[in-house]
C-alpha cells in the first residue's frame, strides 16, 4: 500500500494527458505541417514564418513566466492562473479553425498559434510548480516520468482520434469539406475540447490556499520582490545557475525540434497529412515508453545523469536524421530518437523540483520556464535564418544539434547537490 500513488498525484499527472494534445497536434504534427503545406506559399517560406512566430512567442514567454510564477507564489493563486492559461490556450487553439488554406490566412493562423503557445507555456509554469505538492523528494522522478508518459499517451490518443474521425474518412461523416482542408482544420477545435475535458481534475485536487490571500496588487509587488531576490541569489548558487544555463541551450534545441519536426518530415520526405499523423502516433508510442521507463529508474540513477544520457542519444540520432535520405530509415531512427525525448524533459523537471525551496516553487519554475524561453527565440530564429539563406530544410534542422551539444557540455560541469 505504501507504494500506491495518492489521488492528487494521479490528478496532477492527468493534466499532462490533457495539455499534451496541443504540442502534439498543433505545434508539431498537424497544424504546423498544414501551415507550411496548405497555407504558406512554399514549405521553406512556411518553415521560416513559423520560426519567426515561435521567436516572438518565446520572447513574450521569457518576459512573463518568472514574474507570473512569483506572483502565483505570493498570492497563492497557482490553480487560478493555471485555469486562466488553460482557457486561453483552448480558445486560441479553437480559432485556428478559421485559417483557410490560402496565404491570405497566414497571419491569422500564426496569431492564433502564437497566443495559444504563450498560454500553454505559461500554464506549465503553474502546473510544474505543483509537483512538490504531490510527490516526496525520493519519488519526484517516478511521478514526473509517469506524468510525461501520460502526456505522450494523451497526445497519441488525440492524434488517433484526429486520424480516424477527421483526417482519414472520405467522405467525412461530419460533412467536412476536404477542398478547404476542413478535415485538417477541425483537429484544432478537437484539441481545445480535449484540454477542457481532461484538464479539470488537477484543479479540483490541488486547490489554492484558503483565504485570506493578498490582493492582486499586493501579490504583484510581493512577486516582483521575490523574483528579484531569487535572481540576486543565483550567483551564490552555482548548481542552480549552471543547470538553468545548460537547460537554456538544450531546451532551445528540443523546442526547435518539436516545433519543426513534422515540417521537416513533410517538406524533406514529402509526407502527406495522413502519413504525418501516423508518424506522430508511432513517435508518441516510443516517447511515452521512454518517459515512463526512464521515470522508473531515474530516482536511482539521478535526474542529472538521466538528462545527460538522453541528450547524448538525441545528438547522435538527430545527426543521423539530418543525413538520412531513405524514408524507411528515417522512420526507424526517428522512432529510436523518440525514446529519449521524454526523459530529457521529465528528468529536468524533477531536478528543478529537487532544487526549488518549499513555498517558492512557482517562482523557481518561472525561472525554469525562463531558462527554456529566454533565448527561446534563438533556436527558431537561427533555423529560420539558415533555412532562408540556404533554401534547404536539412541545413536549417542541423542547427538543432549545436544547441543540444552546448547544453550537454554545460550540464557536465554541474555538481550534484544532495537531495533534501
Amino acid at each position: 500500500m505504501k507504494h500506491r500513488l495518492p489521488r492528487k498525484a494521479w490528478a496532477w499527472a492527468l493534466y499532462d494527458w490533457a495539455n499534451s494534445a496541443f504540442p502534439t497536434v498543433v505545434s508539431t504534427f498537424v497544424i504546423a505541417a498544414y501551415f507550411t503545406q496548405g497555407i504558406a506559399a512554399s514549405p521553406a517560406e512556411g518553415q521560416a514564418l513559423w520560426g519567426w512566430m515561435q521567436t516572438l512567442a518565446g520572447i513574450v514567454i521569457a518576459l512573463l513566466s518568472p514574474v507570473l510564477g512569483a506572483v502565483a507564489d505570493a498570492g497563492g493563486r497557482r490553480r487560478t492562473m493555471l485555469l486562466l492559461c488553460t482557457v486561453l490556450t483552448a480558445v486560441a487553439t479553437a480559432l485556428i479553425w478559421f485559417a483557410k488554406p490560402d496565404p491570405a490566412h497566414a497571419a491569422w493562423a500564426l496569431a492564433c498559434v502564437g497566443i495559444a503557445t504563450v498560454g500553454f507555456e505559461l500554464g506549465t509554469v503553474f502546473y510544474n510548480s505543483m509537483l512538490p505538492q504531490v510527490a516526496p523528494p525520493e519519488r519526484l522522478g517516478r511521478i514526473s516520468g509517469l506524468a510525461w508518459g501520460l502526456g505522450y499517451a494523451g497526445g497519441l490518443a488525440c492524434l488517433l482520434l484526429s486520424l480516424l474521425a477527421l483526417v482519414r474518412p472520405d467522405p467525412s461523416p461530419f460533412g467536412l469539406d476536404r477542398a478547404s482542408a476542413e478535415h485538417v482544420r477541425a483537429t484544432a477545435p478537437l484539441v481545445a475540447a480535449w484540454m477542457l475535458l481532461f484538464g479539470w481534475p488537477v484543479l479540483i485536487a490541488l486547490p489554492d490556499p484558503p483565504p485570506p490571500r493578498p490582493a492582486w496588487g499586493a501579490a504583484v509587488r510581493q512577486g516582483l520582490a521575490e523574483i528579484g531576490a531569487v535572481l540576486r541569489g543565483l550567483p551564490h548558487d552555482p548548481t542552480l545557475a549552471r543547470f538553468l544555463l545548460a537547460r537554456l541551450f538544450y531546451t532551445d534545441g528540443l523546442n526547435t525540434l518539436f516545433a519543426f519536426g513534422a515540417i521537416y518530415a513533410a517538406g524533406t520526405f514529402g509526407m502527406d497529412f495522413e502519413e504525418i499523423l501516423l508518424f506522430g502516433i508511432a513517435l508518441n508510442v516510443t516517447a511515452g515508453l521512454g518517459a515512463a521507463g526512464f521515470g522508473l529508474v531515474e530516482d536511482r540513477l539521478g535526474a542529472r545523469p538521466t538528462v545527460l544520457v538522453a541528450l547524448l542519444a538525441l545528438f547522435l540520432l538527430g545527426g543521423a536524421l539530418v543525413l538520412i535520405s531513405d524514408r524507411t530509415l528515417f522512420w526507424a531512427v526517428a522512432l529510436a530518437l523518440g525514446l529519449f525525448l521524454g526523459p530529457a524533459q521529465s528528468a529536468s523537471r524533477s531536478y528543478m523540483a529537487h532544487l526549488a525551496p518549499a513555498g517558492e516553487a512557482a517562482a523557481y519554475f518561472g525561472l525554469f520556464a525562463l531558462s527554456g524561453r529566454v533565448t527561446g527565440f534563438l533556436g527558431p530564429a537561427v533555423l529560420a535564418a539558415v533555412t532562408s539563406l540556404t533554401d534547404n530544410q536539412r541545413a536549417g534542422m542541423a542547427t538543432v544539434l549545436a544547441f543540444l551539444a552546448i547544453g550537454a557540455a554545460i550540464l557536465l560541469t554541474v555538481r550534484e547537490r544532495p537531495r533534501a
